[in-house]
């Protein structure tokens, strides 16, 4: 997922800088977009592996 966020950057600012302003608004909305979802779950599975770490031991 942060793979596709990072390829959205890219082609939002590559889109920016030939002067497709639409395509360049739409391309970084949805890679920050899908940044904030990885960064959601990489919260969640970090607090969850911590949680059953610290039971298991």
């Amino acid at each position: 997922m942060l793979r596709w966020a990072f390829i959205f950057l890219v082609v939002g600012l590559i889109a920016a800088v030939l002067g497709f302003t639409n395509v360049a608004g739409a391309s970084i909305e949805i890679a920050k977009i899908l940044f904030f979802v990885f960064m959601v779950i990489f919260v969640v599975l970090l607090v969850a592996g911590i949680a059953v770490g610290r039971r298991v031991t």
